[in-house]
């Protein structure tokens, strides 16, 4: 489908029912049972509460929170607000009531979609904090208070009242009306360097992001089925994984929650996904965990396997060659061994997609390998996502990718990658001087240190603010590091810390299933975890994984001490955004009393004098 012939999304969508009216179009877990709408039944929904919205008095460019974890409930709620011709302000579900009124206040949101009465509860503790807002309404009947009236989800949409002729020709004339140059939705950005920023993005920047970006994958089948776990309030997740879905006339499947991903993708065995590294790194973590308990003869097959796999990978796809005998080769160990962990993961995954983070090499490869290619891309919330991404036709591990079809790249002095294009945000909602700083004759300064290779693929370095430059003066991109310790079954999260400092030194917080394993293999009887990472068997275990790491560093970015944490970093604990990226002025403030704990053991053993400078 040529997505930017339509007018809008939902006009796109909206044709789909004229060619696959009783496809299925979305579906989502209810008491343990898969339900499932067409798309003749979910557009009929959408306009049904969209005719609500108006009678609630909802005109065009007004502004429409939604305060919900991914579900039915978001997608119809997102739609209807497009049919108003009006514009979304999501705010993630994980958010407390704080920081909601912020985004609700900012965007000036008079009406605020909830999923759950939790939800609602946070919006009432705050009361105070935003008084424009007229009404909520709720996925889930509860009473409410008469301080913020709210009204259920099925209250709004009447569906005991049909839609009339006349109802269906006014709210589709609004549809007909809306144009791509139409401010779609103000995304709000997770803020990991101070309060978020609203992000105005067009229909036109969605659209065209989602068209040049499938373009790359060639004629794909029809229809697919896509598993959606990220945040729908995640641009990346709701381009790629939602709009681009829909727009498509595909299946899109909501998982249960992002805890059970990979038991749903096994119920639900998708054809395709959209997910940041995090999941990919515990497929690989979670395979080399039940290989290495396999037999002996089990563990050389799958070896040998992946030895091959990786040479296929890198002729075939990496390099473009034609891989000869080793095509035949693959065939027989993917028959023997690789299908056979497919299977756990629903068997039909033809690709992922991968953004939010660099996704390790090694990661990358080994996905390829087992017969579930990841394609990296790259993008930011302000270029609606995707800037490049990786595709069947252009793919180069490390990378991520080429440009996007009429997307300009160039380097600033600095090495900062500027991006200008199509799918480049209207701007910050309400923020000059925001806009000032980061838009420079209609060039968008990304915040990220990047290479350009010969052959136009980009490699992100590492983000521009989180560089770390050493008492030394060295530049030392703390990401590659991370993730390399990310790798060991052991470690669940690490974060390097050495700005301004002689030398680094990491936080690491455990695998906590890993580390309980560990301590029965030492003999450790205890199962209290601030015993368990302070037990000197168990940091010595640890302290190899360092020393093994720090073999294949230059002597300046060596880690010289660690400490391991008793819990892992969340997003209620502060040290996560929403899209589960680390927030590391958090972490250095909330463990600044550690950290330079461990700078004073480390000097004591360390000539500090010594320590290399270049």
């Amino acid at each position: 489908m040529d997505i930017l012939s339509h007018n809008s999304i939902l006009a796109a969508i909206k044709s789909n029912i004229g060619l696959w009216g009783p496809r299925k179009a979305v579906s989502y877990k209810k008491r343990g049972v898969y339900l499932k709408l067409t798309y003749d039944q979910f557009y009929e929904r959408v306009l049904m509460h969209a005719r609500g919205l108006a009678k609630m008095g909802v005109k065009p460019g007004d502004r429409i929170g939604i305060f919900s974890e991914n579900r039915l409930g978001w997608a119809i709620a997102d739609f209807s607000i497009q049919a108003c011709r009006a514009i979304s302000a999501p705010v993630y579900a994980t958010d407390t009531g704080k920081e909601a009124a912020h985004i609700i206040n900012h965007s000036e949101s008079a009406v605020v979609f909830v999923s759950t009465k939790t939800q609602y509860e946070k919006l009432l503790s705050v009361r105070e904090l935003i008084p424009n807002v007229r009404a909520v309404v709720s996925f889930e009947e509860f009473l409410g208070d008469p301080n913020l009236p709210v009204f259920s989800q099925f209250q709004l949409s009447e569906p005991d009242r049909p839609l009339s002729e006349e109802d269906k020709k006014w709210l589709e004339a609004n549809i007909d009306a809306t144009q791509q140059d139409d401010i779609l939705t103000i995304i709000y950005t997770s803020g990991t360097t101070g309060l978020p920023k609203g992000v105005m993005l067009t229909q036109g920047n969605i659209m065209s992001n989602a068209q040049y970006a499938l373009e790359g994958f060639g004629k794909l089948p029809n229809p697919m089925t896509f598993l959606s776990f990220l945040p729908l309030s995640h641009v990346l997740e709701r381009t790629a994984g939602y709009y681009a879905t829909l727009m498509m006339g595909n299946h899109l499947a909501f998982a249960e929650n992002p805890k059970m991903v990979m038991e749903n993708m096994g119920e639900i065995r998708p054809d395709a996904m959209v997910s940041v590294p995090r999941i990919f790194e515990k497929i690989h973590s979670r395979i080399h965990d039940t290989v290495s308990q396999a037999g002996p003869l089990k563990r050389f097959l799958f070896h040998k396997a992946l030895a091959v796999g990786y040479r296929y990978v890198e002729k075939k796809y990496n390099r473009g060659e034609n891989p000869g005998l080793l095509a035949w080769q693959y065939r027989l160990f993917d028959a023997l061994v690789f299908s056979k962990i497919r299977r756990n993961f629903g068997g039909r995954l033809t690709f992922c997609i991968c953004g939010g983070a660099p996704l390790d090499e090694v990661v990358t490869r080994f996905m390829w390998a087992i017969g579930m290619p990841v394609f990296n891309g790259y993008g930011l919330t302000e270029t609606s996502p995707v800037i490049s991404a990786c595709n069947w036709r252009d793919n180069r591990f490390g990378s991520v990718g080429k440009p996007l079809p009429k997307t300009e790249v160039k380097l600033a002095e600095d090495g900062e990658l500027l991006v200008r294009g199509p799918q480049l945000m209207r701007g910050y909602y309400k923020n000059e001087e925001a806009n000032r700083e980061n838009i420079e004759d209609g060039w968008f300064k990304t915040g990220d240190i990047a290479r350009i290779d010969e052959d136009g693929f980009i490699f992100i370095v590492d983000r521009k603010k989180e560089l770390i430059v050493t008492a030394g003066g060295k530049n030392i991109a703390p990401q590659p590091l991370e993730s390399e310790l990310r790798l060991n079954k052991y470690i669940e999260q690490a974060v390097i810390i050495g700005d301004r400092k002689p030398y680094l030194v990491t936080l690491l917080t455990p695998n906590l299933e890993r580390l309980i394993d560990l301590s029965r293999e030492l003999g450790i009887q205890s199962l209290d975890m601030h015993e368990l990472v302070g037990n000197e068997r168990i940091l010595k275990v640890y302290q190899g994984v360092i020393d093994e790491l720090n073999t294949t560093l230059p002597p300046y970015s060596t880690i010289k001490n660690f400490a391991l944490l008793a819990s892992d970093f969340t997003i209620d604990g502060g040290e996560l955004t929403s899209t589960l990226k680390v927030k590391r002025r958090v972490i250095n403030k909330k463990y600044h009393d550690l950290i330079e704990e461990l700078y004073a053991a480390a000097d004591s053993r360390i000539d500090t004098r010594n320590i290399p400078r270049n």
